[in-house]
C-alpha cells in the first residue's frame, strides 16, 4: 500500500503536552517538514524558549537547546557565529520573545543575524494563567485585564512583524495562521521560506504566526479559530511583510 501521508521526521515519537485546540502541535509540524524537505535535520539547531513550548527540545528531531528567559535570539546568534554552517532556529511566544525578550530580538534583526525566528502570537501568557500580553488585543478580557485591556492603561497591542520589517537587517518577515488548510498551506510556504532565505546567506527571517489559546481564552477550539480570525486577523493582518528580494 503507497503511503500518501506519514508523521514528519523531524519530530520526536514524544507525545506534546499543549492544551487541546492548541496551535503549537500545528505549528511544530510545518517546522518539522521544512526540515525534513530542506534536508537539514541532522544539521539544524532549535533555540527553545520560556512558556509554553518550553519543552520544545523533546519535540523536535534536531538539536535544541534551551535558552534563559527572552534571550533565545541572543543565543541562537552565539551558535550560528560559532557554527555558520548550521540552520540556526529559534521557536518563541509573544511573552518571551514580544515583553521580556523584546531587546534581543530587536537587536538580532538589526545586526542582521542569519538566523531564523518562528514566533507564535496568541495574545495572551498562555503558561502562566492567561496574563496580558504586549500582544493582547484593546477590549480583550485577561486574567490580568478582566474588564478588558485599554489604551490609558497598557497602551497598544504591539506589531512586532511591521516592527522588525523596519529594521535594515531583517531580509524576511511574514505574519500567517493555521485555522484552515488554505491558511496552513500558506504558513508552510512562509516558514519554508524563511529557512531557505538563511540557507542561503540572507539576513534575518521571522514568520509571526497567529495562534489560538483555547483554554484561556475560554473558548472550544472551533470557537477559539472563528475569534482569531474575526479579531486577530484585522489587527494582525496576514502576508508578507518584508522581502528584500522582492524590493531588490
Amino acid at each position: 500500500m503507497a503511503i500518501v501521508y506519514q508523521k514528519s521526521k523531524g519530530l520526536t515519537d514524544t507525545e506534546l503536552h499543549y492544551c487541546p485546540g492548541c496551535n503549537h502541535g500545528i505549528i511544530h509540524k510545518l517546522v518539522a517538514e521544512t526540515m525534513e524537505e530542506l534536508g537539514i535535520i541532522d544539521s539544524a539547531v532549535g533555540v527553545c524558549p520560556v512558556g509554553c513550548s518550553v519543552f520544545a527540545y523533546n519535540y523536535f528531531a534536531c538539536d535544541m537547546q534551551e535558552a534563559a528567559h527572552g534571550r533565545a535570539p541572543a543565543v541562537a546568534t552565539a551558535i550560528k557565529r560559532t557554527h555558520p554552517d548550521m540552520p540556526v532556529f529559534t521557536y518563541q511566544g509573544d511573552g518571551d520573545l514580544t515583553s521580556i525578550g523584546a531587546a534581543e530580538i530587536v537587536h538580532a534583526a538589526a545586526r542582521g543575524e542569519k538566523i531564523t525566528t518562528i514566533f507564535v502570537n496568541n495574545a495572551t501568557y498562555g503558561m502562566t494563567g492567561g496574563q496580558m500580553a504586549p500582544t493582547t488585543l484593546i477590549g480583550q478580557k485577561t486574567t490580568t485585564s478582566p474588564l478588558g485591556r485599554t489604551v490609558e492603561q497598557a497602551g497598544y497591542p504591539i506589531r512586532e512583524a511591521e516592527m522588525l520589517a523596519t529594521l535594515d537587517g531583517a531580509s524576511y518577515v511574514a505574519r500567517v495562521c493555521v485555522t484552515d488548510i488554505p491558511n496552513l498551506n500558506k504558513a508552510k510556504k512562509a516558514i519554508k521560506t524563511a529557512f531557505q532565505r538563511q540557507l542561503d546567506g540572507d539576513g534575518f527571517s521571522f514568520v509571526e504566526v497567529l495562534s489560538t489559546c483555547p483554554t484561556n481564552w475560554g473558548l472550544s477550539p472551533v470557537d477559539a479559530c472563528k475569534w482569531l480570525q474575526d479579531n486577530m486577523v484585522p489587527y494582525y493582518p496576514l502576508g508578507v511583510i518584508k522581502d528584500t528580494r522582492a524590493e531588490g
